[in-house]
């Protein structure tokens, strides 16, 4: 039986693969349609190239990117205002047409904090994320994005304070923020150990950010493969329902 449906918004590409990627392939896997939303460069790009590699590896389609530049990479979309810069509207209704047109049950994206590092993008795409979730269901709001649709529930890609241990000191040696939250704020872990293989290959078909030595793709790959595998086979997430399960209830399970 598939798995809900699932669009993800994220802010830069990479996003998809390091923090969602088992998930995404697991919900393909079952026969769920996945798909995924990147709100920062252009689709020239050479990191368009390998977000296409990465999500046609988990089972997400074509890229769906907005081509915003990225705060930090003027160079990212040349000729286009940072992703932080455009009118917050604007980019809400962006992600309301693709919430529409795709139609997800559930809708993945970044947590409050942006991740544990806080990139100030990760923290604008949680914020447009939520707002395009709620707007896309009321039909007087972005009448030319298509018909009203509401996501069954949007779920949050974050990291617990347990979950960062070996994590954590990997990102503290190259100077980068740690924005863990409480345990108790955590509503669903994942388990993607049998979709391992494919999130790591999503992983490194960002070539760019393997090079790096301070991205996470780029630290993933000089950890030993035991380590590795113990800090990306479990993916977590904070659900916000949006509507209500039958009964009333409210269900946990991605």
């Amino acid at each position: 039986m598939p798995l809900p449906d699932l669009l993800a918004v994220f802010a830069h590409p990479d996003d998809e693969a390091l923090v969602a990627g088992g998930v995404l392939a697991q919900h393909a896997a079952s026969g769920a349609r996945t798909g995924v939303v990147t709100a920062t460069w252009s689709t020239d790009s050479h990191r368009a190239a390998e977000l296409a590699e990465s999500v046609e590896i988990l089972g997400a389609g074509t890229p769906r990117m907005l081509g915003h530049a990225d705060a930090q990479v003027p160079e990212s979309a040349p000729g286009r205002a940072r992703l932080l810069d455009v009118p917050l509207d604007e980019v809400v209704g962006q992600v309301v047409a693709h919430v529409r047109e795709f139609r997800p049950d559930l809708l993945v994206t970044h947590d409050a904090y942006g991740q544990l590092t806080g990139h100030p993008d990760h923290v604008h795409t949680h914020r447009v994320a939520l707002l395009a979730a709620h707007a896309a269901g009321l039909a007087h709001l972005y009448p030319e994005a298509g018909e009203p649709w509401r996501p069954r529930a949007v779920c949050l890609a974050t990291h617990p304070d347990s979950g960062i241990t070996e994590l954590g000191p990997l990102l503290s040696r190259v100077g980068k923020r740690l924005l863990s939250v409480p345990d108790d704020q955590v509503d669903a872990t994942v388990d993607v150990q049998p979709w391992l293989d494919e999130k790591w290959a999503a992983i490194l078909a960002h070539r760019s950010e393997v090079a790096r030595e301070r991205s996470l793709p780029g630290i993933l790959s000089r950890c030993p493969a035991d380590t590795r595998r113990r800090i990306i086979s479990t993916e977590y997430f904070t659900r916000i329902d949006l509507r209500r399960a039958p009964g009333g209830g409210r269900s946990l399970a991605l």
